[in-house]
């Protein structure tokens, strides 16, 4: 069953919890809608950033060529397929890579930029929208830089650049500005669109360094695989200016091709390097022998060999022709390994020169793979690479069984060679009745045809790799051409709109939590009644309203007046039934709470025709009546009354000038001695005697904290009222008044709270003093909240 004492408690908890910030319900209006203007005026000056995007395909050169289509007859080439083993996280990085955005940043000439600030805004000038045009000629070495924009000032051709980082620098069009960081020229742009440009403010340029710029566009840049099932890449770039970051995008594209193309056809030209200086060689070689064959046949006066040597050179003509090939495939393969035996590691080997042995081809086209792969991580790791080295390791011992393949292939064609040699000796010996000239004359033929067979051969590989070079693919295949998104990405308005109004109200929430966290004093009469261990609070003073009088009035209606009204009800159940002159003493714990405040006007309210009332000063070190009646400044007082025996209560009793039933007996001089004066017992004999004309004496005494004066004759009151002030008191100092009170130093007490603020009065807003308190419209209300 619940218990409905806990529930109001909880209620109760929840209240006090809320009430620091409805008291402050206006801050949580004006900062939220203050926060939503200052926002909503931002992102009417923000400049809106789009996003661009593209996507390419990333073609498998092996996949892309078919089998039987119009090159087939280059299908043996493999710089067709040098590319096809890579993967497509290879792909991205390289997207990713410097290197390919150093060529963009180069070629578009981003180190530079133009923008123009016009009503508080800035947008950035680029292409027909620019009215310059900048040219960077040279970039500084170890040059900064520039940290601000430069302003541009145009008056005609002349021109003039202000910075604060720069003296002033005047110029004129297509002339070269020597800045600290680099060279330009400053161009006008022929193709400037005013009407694409719109509105026009002044004009700045930026400077970066080619480095800079780089890294700046790799922060922004975004490259990932659209889909992980497939190999096409999408490139998206979020900027203010969308016709430059399509630029931007379209030439990453266009650069990463162009790299593609460029190491595809890195073992083309070297094959290609190799067969021109082959045939070069062959070339002189063969005009040499042709040459001296004409020379023997004018020597020698020989016409027509075939009619003497036909049934001969019948027999010998398949061994002769076999034995053409092997010398071809002799000088070859002597050429290859000459060739190798002078190559580094690093380069790639000619394939597919005519070489019939198919071990030593296909060793030689996985080795070019092998130093292509090595080549092109190199690019991006360091030779310690384990992956450096390991390929390392497999071209190495690639390339000794191509040499040894490329040997033991020489071997076999010269045992071959040797062998038909025997078979063309056995013919000839049949001839040998025939003319020496015949013989001399078919070993020039011979080396005559040797070297034409090897000639063709050569150009005919010469044209397969030109076309080779001619037909390579872009890697690249452009699914969609750079686009900017329909609307912008950033700002997001209403998610920064709803990020300011949460902003708005987190504000006013933390400086009241904080504050209401680091609060120490006391502010309403729930924090007294807590620290007072829930001592009576019989009384709550509101505080004073600007210009509003310090003392109540005769027939008072304020509230202050019916705030003192209730402390004396209040007052008047703790006092004793009988007694007919009630003792009131007054006092706080430390200067400044309002006790004398309170001890005037609770005088002035008692003080009526049927109640006669004194109020003594009886603070004598720090006297404070008079500051209410500067006049009577300087009369006789407690102090020359406690210090002269002779002297009669009556001479420093005067009648207030405020209210006619009430008298004061004010401190007097300030004595060396107060302590003693008060302990004379000139004191009490003055109570004695008043006791007989007064019906309520309130003794307006010292702080308890700072002196024992009130100590000394606090067993007279039969009231103590302990004031306390609103928002001044600290914490701590209610703890002195627990202790004053539980060692019975003072009796009596109630507690009253000073100088409240409507807003913690004890029963809350709703609430106030005074049936006849003067209704306020809400401007008053809130120019007297500031």
């Amino acid at each position: 069953m619940d218990n409905p004492v806990i529930e109001e408690s909880e209620k109760i908890n929840i209240q006090e919890l809320l009430k620091p910030y409805l008291r402050n319900w206006m801050w949580f209006v004006i900062i939220p809608l203050f926060s939503l203007f200052i926002t909503y005026f931002y992102l009417k000056l923000a400049t809106p950033v789009y996003s661009i995007q593209s996507s390419v395909l990333i073609k498998d050169a092996k996949k892309a060529s078919p089998a039987g289509g119009d090159f087939g007859v280059l299908q043996d080439l493999s710089v067709l397929g040098g590319m096809g083993t890579n993967s497509i996280d290879n792909e991205i990085e390289i997207f990713k890579s410097k290197k390919l955005m150093q060529e963009v940043v180069k070629q578009l000439g981003l180190q530079t930029s133009v923008f123009t600030k016009y009503d508080l805004k800035e947008k950035e000038l680029y292409k027909n929208t620019s009215p310059i045009n900048i040219q960077v000629v040279n970039e500084k070495p170890f040059g900064k830089e520039a940290k601000k924009p430069i302003l541009v000032k145009i008056s005609g051709n002349e021109i003039t650049l202000v910075s604060d980082e720069l003296p002033e620098i005047k110029t004129q069009f297509n002339k070269i500005i020597n800045l600290p960081y680099a060279n330009i020229i400053i161009m006008k742009n022929a193709r400037f669109n005013k009407l694409e440009a719109g509105e026009i403010g002044d004009l700045f340029i930026t400077y970066s360094t080619v480095d800079g710029t780089v890294n700046n566009l790799q922060k922004i840049l975004n490259v990932a695989l659209v889909n992980k099932d497939a190999t096409v890449i999408g490139l998206s770039l979020n900027y203010a200016n969308v016709a430059k970051a399509k630029d931007i995008i379209n030439k990453l594209v266009e650069a990463y091709n162009n790299e593609a193309i460029s190491d595809k056809n890195s073992e083309s030209k070297k094959t290609k390097d190799f067969i021109d200086d082959r045939i070069n060689i062959i070339s002189n070689e063969l005009g040499q022998v042709e040459s001296e064959k004409e020379r023997f046949k004018s020597n020698n006066q020989i016409t027509d060999l075939g009619t003497e040597a036909k049934i001969s050179l019948e027999a010998s003509a398949e061994a002769r022709a076999k034995q053409i090939d092997l010398e071809s495939q002799f000088e070859l393969t002597n050429a290859l390994i000459d060739f190798m035996s002078k190559q580094n590691n690093s380069q790639v080997l000619p394939s597919n020169i005519g070489l019939n042995n198919t071990t030593a081809t296909a060793n030689i086209s996985a080795y070019n793979q092998l130093v292509l792969e090595r080549n092109r991580l190199m690019e991006n790791a360091t030779p310690q690479n384990p992956l450096v080295v390991d390929l390392n390791k497999q071209i190495a011992s690639l390339k000794n069984s191509v040499m040894e393949s490329l040997i033991k292939n020489r071997t076999g064609i010269q045992l071959a060679r040797n062998q038909y040699e025997g078979e063309q000796n056995k013919i000839t010996s049949k001839i040998t009745k025939m003319p020496a000239q015949e013989k001399m004359f078919r070993s020039i033929e011979r080396q005559q045809q040797i070297k034409e067979n090897l000639y063709l051969l050569l150009l005919q590989k010469r044209e397969e790799t030109a076309i080779s070079l001619a037909v390579t693919a872009s890697k690249a295949r452009i699914v969609d051409f750079a686009y900017a998104s329909p609307k912008p990405v950033a700002p997001k308005k209403m998610l920064i709109l709803l990020g300011a109004l949460i902003v708005g109200f987190a504000i006013p929430f933390l400086i009241v939590y904080i504050k209401d966290m680091l609060n120490n004093k006391i502010k309403s009469r729930s924090d007294l009644e807590k620290l007072s261990y829930g001592k009576s609070v019989i009384g709550e003073i509101p505080g004073l309203l600007r210009g509003q009088d310090e003392l109540v009035k005769i027939n008072d209606l304020s509230p202050m007046a019916e705030a003192f009204r209730i402390l004396i009800t209040n007052m008047n159940f703790m006092l004793p039934k009988k007694k007919e002159t009630k003792i009131v003493f007054v006092t706080s714990t430390v200067k400044g709470e309002g006790k004398t405040f309170v001890s005037v006007n609770l005088a002035l309210t008692l003080a009526t025709p049927n109640k006669k009332v004194i109020i003594i000063g009886s603070d004598i070190r720090n006297p404070q009546l008079q500051r209410y009646n500067p006049a009577r400044k300087g009369l006789l007082g407690l102090t020359e009354y406690l210090y002269n025996d002779k002297l009669s209560w009556k001479e420093i009793v005067h009648v207030s000038t405020f209210n006619p039933y009430l008298d004061v007996i004010y401190s007097g001089s300030i004595p060396p001695n107060p302590t003693e004066l008060l302990t004379n017992g000139r004191y009490q004999n003055l109570i004695e005697e008043l006791k007989d004309k007064y019906d309520y004496i309130i003794l307006d005494t010292a702080p308890l904290m700072l002196v024992t004066d009130t100590f000394l004759i606090a067993d007279m009151a039969d009231v103590t009222l302990y004031v306390t002030r609103s928002q001044y008191t600290e914490n701590a100092l209610i703890d002195f008044a627990n202790k004053s009170i539980s060692s019975q130093k003072i009796k009596n007490v109630g507690f009253i709270l000073n100088d409240v603020d409507k807003d913690y009065f004890g029963y809350g807003n709703k609430y106030g003093y005074g049936y006849h308190a003067e209704e306020q419209n809400w401007f008053t209300k809130l120019k007297n909240r500031f």
